[in-house]
């Protein structure tokens, strides 16, 4: 137990750090390139922080643990709207951007949505079983293009429309207070550096500590592995948040999620075939209410803020999805 305690202290250490320094120069980065914070969010530090699912993942795609795949990312998923993005909203109030709202988020929701289709072969198609199959793989993957295609556009188009508010020039000030490219993408790269092995670590203590209380090996992989392997996006988006840089916080969820469906499932289904029991298929349900919920919020209250109370009720019904797990373990 003192081992694990003292891997889980490392590793918050690490994911703290790390998460300060990926801020820091993906925002330099944005400021010194006129990209807004939300693309830079939405791509490298969304990638970034889900490098740890994309470890678990496809190392348990290869070792033949379908169970762990499909668990790890719905349950990264739901954590990090439920857990990780409430807790942000919780800390400050977080002011969404229209295209967010409206493109990003309904995104999100489309991957969700397909992976339920995909999962419901008996439900759809009349079969045996149901499973997320190569070809199902391949068109995540194809959505993933897709999604890549649009933030280069959105980040081509924001870049254009920057210079051209200061007649083609970068701001003065905002040339000043960035860090020189190199410095950002060193800075980035030891960030994302220290988030990966923060999160292993963390992840390592976590388990350690849950198979000494005696904790179930499901309820492991459906709550300490999702919620460990979500550290750094909490991690990141909160010190985004004190950081008053609320669009890498969203874009980093949002980022994320997309990310984990289209690109690390589609992977891992290309690699091998994923069986889908009926409790992933619930899994699926409830990471498309988590995902439904949060757009809804964006009309409920201050349109396009998500407010404190909001973020308590994710987090409320995100401890009311653990809790059934483990109760129906």
């Amino acid at each position: 137990m003192i081992i694990a305690l003292s891997l889980l202290a490392a590793g918050f250490v690490l994911l703290i750090k790390g998460a300060d320094a990926l801020v820091s120069g993906s925002s330099s980065l944005a400021r010194r390139y006129g990209i807004s914070n939300l693309l830079i969010g939405l791509t490298v530090v969304a990638f970034g922080t889900s490098m740890p699912e994309l470890t678990v993942e496809v190392f348990a795609a290869f070792r033949g643990s379908p169970g762990i795949v499909l668990g790890n990312n719905l349950g990264s998923n739901i954590a990090n709207i439920g857990l990780v993005l409430g807790l942000a909203a919780v800390f400050a109030p977080l002011t969404v951007q229209r295209t967010t709202v409206w493109k990003e988020i309904p995104l999100a929701l489309l991957a969700s949505a397909l992976a339920y289709i995909m999962a419901n072969d008996s439900l759809l198609d009349g079969r045996m079983a149901d499973f997320i199959g190569r070809g199902d793989g391949l068109v995540l993957l194809s959505f993933f293009v897709i999604f890549l295609y649009y933030v280069v556009a959105q980040a081509m188009n924001g870049h254009h429309v920057f210079r051209h508010e200061h007649d083609g020039k970068m701001p003065t000030d905002v040339v000043e207070t960035a860090l020189s490219t190199r410095r950002s993408l060193l800075t980035m790269g030891l960030g994302l550096l220290a988030l990966v092995l923060g999160g292993n670590v963390a992840v390592d203590g976590a388990m350690r500590a849950a198979l000494a209380l005696g904790i179930s090996n499901r309820v492991i992989g459906l709550t300490i592995v999702a919620i460990g392997t979500s550290l750094p996006e909490l991690a990141t988006s909160i010190v985004a948040v004190y950081r008053k840089n609320a669009d890498i916080a969203v874009g980093n969820i949002v980022g994320s999620n997309i990310f984990n469906v289209f690109f690390i499932l589609g992977t891992c289904a290309v690699i091998r075939q994923l069986p889908a029991s009926p409790a992933v298929v619930l899994d699926m349900i409830v990471a498309m209410a988590m995902t439904g919920l949060l757009f809804a919020f964006m009309f409920v209250g201050r349109r396009h803020v998500l407010e404190r109370w909001q973020g308590i009720l994710l987090v409320a019904s995100y401890a009311a999805y653990v809790g059934y797990l483990i109760t129906s373990a």
